[in-house]
């Protein structure tokens, strides 16, 4: 009987940020003899920033994978409290030989249970919530921890994306693919992070972030209690 492809688990849900899912599923789906699933709570029609995912598959009836990927959004806490998804999340990670996520992916990984004593990556400006999960914060933009391998801030998922496929299939599939889809950033502005943003255009945007913050905080403490 011939061994089974490469199982590939992307867990969505409504609300989602777009890119953190349709950039590492741009990459990742083309390794070879793999195959990828596209889940999500109820299966169906999953809507995200303006665009509509269909056909995904509930994501109680996957039976295992071999690499899980949680993509981030600004409602992820809400699904990080939302005791089902977190339970299927953490079932499927048992036995994942890869455990992942992109961006704000992380605090759901963290409600899960997964990140204790871990370094895991998430953007900026929910990242400090992480340690509210047991997990050690860490700036960089991808970040490996034994088989937990997190992307930072949406963009950095074709980041990820490459070091999963470098770690799986070698440097060379990972090289190739990239070159394929012509990824080879130059962004007009250097903006990208806090530390390059000019400091008026940060402090305004930290403004208009103040309000979800202390929504953000209590839930990621609601959601870590519920480890306890």
């Amino acid at each position: 009987m011939p061994d089974q492809p490469f199982t590939v688990v992307f867990a969505i849900y409504p609300g989602m940020t777009h890119l953190d899912f349709t950039g590492p599923h741009q990459f990742i789906s083309r390794l070879p003899d793999s195959v990828t699933i596209i889940a999500s709570p109820a299966g169906g029609e999953v809507p995200a920033d303006g665009l509509s995912f269909a056909g995904t598959v509930p994501i109680a009836g996957i039976e295992r994978c071999d690499l899980l990927c949680v993509p981030g959004g600004g409602n992820a806490l809400d699904w990080a409290l939302d005791r089902a998804f977190v339970g299927q999340i953490r079932r499927l990670a048992d036995t994942a030989r890869y455990v992942t996520s992109v961006c704000t992916g992380s605090l759901i990984l963290g409600a899960a249970g997964l990140l204790g004593g871990k370094r895991a990556a998430c953007h900026w400006a929910w990242r400090d919530l992480l340690a509210a999960f047991g997990a050690v914060p860490d700036p960089a933009r991808v970040v490996r921890d034994g088989k937990l391998i997190t992307g930072g801030g949406v963009t950095a998922g074709i980041d990820f994306a490459l070091t999963v496929l470098a770690e799986i299939g070698g440097e060379d599939l990972a090289r190739t693919i990239q070159l394929g889809l012509e990824y080879a950033p130059a962004p007009p502005f250097d903006s990208g992070r806090p530390e390059l943003a000019p400091p008026a255009l940060l402090e305004s945007y930290l403004e208009r972030l103040a309000p979800l913050a202390s929504k953000c905080q209590a839930q990621a403490q609601e959601a870590a209690a519920r480890l306890r």
